[in-house]
């Protein structure tokens, strides 16, 4: 907050550093987000911001704003410069080791609420966790659920990991590529439900350019996109009981290409959903029948 003594510093008032910073490129929310941010001001919300439209910045926290609208402007995700993205109702702490967490992956926590309703303490799997968000959505949400979340990175998993403890949710987390670390548990476990936002990027995809300040393995994923999927669909009905789902997001074109890979490994009801924006943004699917042997 702005103390008395800085007063004397003063430069531009909050409606007008607003206005500029608009005007050089930010987009507005992100820019009130930012000057929240610098002022201390995140509990007080955007409301504070209009109620306060004259009050004056003091120079250094002006100085400071700018800095971080620069980086904004660079492309770099707000959740990395404030180190925190809220999702599904809870407050993350976001760094640039894991993926910025995208309100579009809520669809992919609604859907697995759905499935897993009538289920009494379910067993669901997370893969390729990063900051841990969609484990620790479920969690939270089902309390009774066994969750364990899988990354085959480290700095991944202290992330991720950091949030469950701050959070105090009893997510359990393994360290390996996909599904990997499933087969080691003993004794043998068949879950309810395997989730997963994996990278689904094209590798000479020209939407990359703009994601440089993200970790490039949790992003991409073969010539394209589908490699990762396509080893989670072939792996998946190993780990998975009776009547068991498969729920993965992906890009917004690729819904066919996923439901295809799924029937073709012998799932059943495949079938898309939607995220908020009317984007087709995740596929599904169950598996009838005992777990498949290898």
């Amino acid at each position: 907050m702005i103390t008395e003594t800085a007063q004397t510093m003063l430069t531009e008032d909050v409606a007008s550093l607003l206005k500029k910073s608009v005007s050089n490129g930010m987009p507005p929310l992100d820019a009130e987000l930012l000057l929240l941010h610098v002022l201390g001001c995140e509990t007080y919300g955007r409301a504070w911001l209009r109620a306060n439209e004259a009050k004056g910045i003091p120079q250094p926290l002006n100085a400071a704003y700018q800095q971080l609208c620069a980086r904004r402007i660079a492309n770099e995700p707000l959740a990395y410069i404030t180190g925190l993205r809220e999702f599904y109702g809870l407050q993350l702490q976001i760094d640039s080791r894991v993926l910025d967490p995208r309100p579009d992956t809520e669809t992919l926590v609604d859907w697995a609420l759905d499935v897993l309703r009538d289920i009494s303490h379910p067993r669901l799997v997370d893969l390729g966790t990063g900051s841990g968000a969609v484990a620790l959505a479920l969690q939270h949400q089902r309390p009774d659920a066994h969750v364990l979340a899988v990354d085959a990175s480290a700095d991944a998993l202290a992330v991720a990991q950091a949030n469950a403890q701050r959070l105090k949710l009893p997510v359990q987390y393994s360290k390996g590529s996909w599904l990997d670390p499933l087969a080691s548990i003993k004794p043998t476990v068949k879950w309810h439900l395997i989730a997963s936002n994996p990278p689904y990027i094209a590798e000479n995809d020209q939407h990359l350019a703009k994601l440089h300040h993200e970790p490039r393995m949790a992003l991409t994923s073969g010539a394209d996109g589908l490699t990762d999927i396509r080893h989670i669909i072939r792996d998946a009905p190993f780990h998975l009981c009776r009547e068991g789902w498969l729920l993965l997001e992906h890009g917004y074109n690729q819904a066919e290409a996923v439901q295809t890979l799924m029937r073709e490994r012998g799932f059943t009801a495949v079938q898309s959903r939607n995220d908020l924006a009317g984007v087709v943004r995740c596929t599904g699917g169950t598996w009838i029948g005992a777990s498949d042997t290898r």
